[in-house]
């Protein structure tokens, strides 16, 4: 089981600069996981993508609908107060301590593509390049 943030849960059922990469994560690595914090950051991002007119309204709800079942019994509460211990070490945002924490929690490493975590959390955080190859 590995944890993964939203970006890469977006780059899996949205076109962008790690798609393809992403697309390696499941045939790697079949469990992924992630908080729940992960659906309102994925909505988030959907709700740009309905802002831009990049997607119709229909489409962004088909393609959250297939994240949740991407995710379907691999999202997870984190504790509050070890996402606020990493937070007051550190310049990442309570989002993301989330992320770490839920690695941390389960033993297995972050995927992610964010320079900061991976900056602040060398020991837990893997960028997505470097996981795959």
């Amino acid at each position: 089981m590995i944890v993964v943030d939203t970006n890469i849960i977006a780059y899996l059922l949205l076109e962008g600069e790690y798609t393809s990469q992403a697309e390696s994560l499941p045939l790697k690595d079949s469990h992924l996981a992630a908080p729940i914090l992960w659906r309102s950051e994925f909505r988030n991002v959907l709700a740009h993508y309905l802002r831009k007119e990049i997607l119709t309204l229909e489409e962004a709800q088909e393609i959250m609908n297939e994240a949740i079942n991407l995710m379907s019994g691999h999202e997870y509460e984190v504790a509050s107060f070890q996402a606020l211990d990493l937070v007051s070490s550190c310049d990442c945002s309570a989002y993301d301590c989330e992320f770490v924490t839920l690695a941390q929690d389960l033993k297995t490493i972050l995927i992610t593509v964010d320079k900061k975590i991976l900056t602040e959390f060398p020991s837990t955080a893997l960028h997505l390049v470097d996981f795959i190859s």
